[in-house]
């Protein structure tokens, strides 16, 4: 059974495709081929912090109303101040 894969060729991948994606599985340690002189990385796709966050509503109502909202008589005209 392979351990720790840092390079592998395209025909060891072929001979031990399966054991090769287990390892990776189990491990979390990318696998690396070497194809034509170019490098493809087997990696675990994990969620990115983005997709960890949760949905949360914010605005209450229809967003189209917003664009119509009268701020005038809240904004005084000095920069920074309301």
């Amino acid at each position: 059974m392979l351990r720790i894969m840092r390079k592998l060729s395209a025909t060891k991948l072929r001979e031990s495709l399966y054991a090769v994606l287990d390892d990776v599985l189990r491990t979390g340690i990318p696998a690396v081929i070497e194809r034509k002189g170019r490098r493809i990385r087997i990696v675990v796709d994990s969620p990115g912090r983005l997709d960890r966050l949760e949905r949360h509503d914010a605005i209450v109502g229809s967003v189209d109303d917003l664009v119509h909202i009268d701020w005038s008589s809240s904004w005084s005209g000095e920069k920074g101040l309301p």
